[in-house]
């Protein structure tokens, strides 16, 4: 009689075929603009493999499901805030793959309720990682913004044009401000007003500084004058409410921590009860008033976290 494996076996051998498929993946990464082999030499180009070909197919199937949803656009705006080189339908591709291997991990490892519990964690964190790499390049194109305006200036005093001293910033500054100075230079060179161009640089870096700064070149192109003066003294008022806004997040540090005790505590003692008495914590689901006890307390742990976080987010 021939032997069945058991379920299990055909799990990880389930999640073996997904990390084959995210190996594939890894092919995918951008990497540095050359002129393909096929416009080189035609004679020479390298067959397709089935693999590749497959994870191309799945990928075309996934972007025209994106499209039709009519969601891709916001979704590929915040790979491009993240800057993030790859395209949505790739990144969708690889979450899906994940969810597979988690819930392969959880079943061999663990039940069904954990497979399902690691597979709905892997896209969670993968919107997590994307909303802090936006915070980060905001916070980053917020701190350079001085250095930025004052390499303008500076370029503007030599006698440059202030194309050509977007252009100094865009090839000499550090990111993530090159990068958005090159894609309102090359805007420019498309046809697009260059007002419109800064425009849409501040309300993707959501720069309310930069802002001011838009409003400062569109002002002095209808009206003329000095901009390199101008620009300084935009400057100085961002240096001025970068310094103040860096004193109010140190004095709000203290607060930011006593939150992040106070959330943390009722985990970690209830980790500790379990670990060290089990029996203590099992009463609470043995009856209706335990898991009315349990409900009650999430609910005001999600009240006090909130609380919490109005009384040390510090607008302004």
């Amino acid at each position: 009689m021939t032997p069945v494996l058991p379920w299990s076996v055909w799990v990880a051998l389930a999640a073996c075929v997904a990390a084959l498929f995210c190996a594939a993946l890894v092919s995918l990464a951008p990497r540095p603009a050359r002129v393909p082999l096929a416009r080189r030499r035609p004679d020479l180009a390298p067959a397709e493999s089935a693999l590749t070909g497959a994870t191309a197919a799945a990928t075309s199937l996934i972007d025209g499901v994106l499209q039709r949803g009519g969601r891709w656009q916001r979704l590929a705006a915040a790979l491009e805030q993240a800057g993030i080189r790859m395209r949505l339908a790739d990144l969708v591709l690889l979450v899906i793959v994940g969810m597979v291997v988690a819930g392969a991990l959880g079943q061999v490892l663990a039940n069904a309720l954990v497979a399902l519990l690691l597979a709905a964690l892997v896209p969670v964190l993968t919107s997590v990682v994307v909303k802090g790499r936006i915070k980060k390049r905001e916070r980053a194109f917020a701190e350079q913004l001085d250095d930025s305006l004052q390499l303008m200036s500076s370029s503007l005093r030599a006698g440059h044009s202030l194309l050509q001293a977007l252009a100094a910033v865009a090839s000499e500054g550090a990111e993530p401000s090159s990068e958005e100075f090159s894609r309102i230079i090359n805007g420019t060179r498309v046809g697009q007003p260059l007002g419109q161009a800064l425009d849409d640089a501040a309300r993707r870096m959501k720069s309310e500084d930069f802002s001011w700064v838009t409003q400062a070149v569109a002002i002095n192109r209808e009206v003329g004058g000095n901009l390199a003066e101008v620009l300084d003294g935009v400057s100085g008022t961002i240096r001025e409410r970068s310094a103040i806004r860096r004193q109010v997040k140190a004095l709000a540090a203290e607060g930011k921590l006593s939150a992040y005790v106070l959330m943390g505590l009722p985990f970690g003692v209830a980790g500790f009860l379990m670990i060290s008495t089990p029996t203590y914590l099992g009463k609470f689901t043995q009856n209706l008033m335990g898991y009315a006890m349990l409900v009650a307390a999430v609910v005001l742990l999600v009240v006090g976290g909130l609380w919490l976080r109005k009384s040390v987010q510090v607008k302004f």
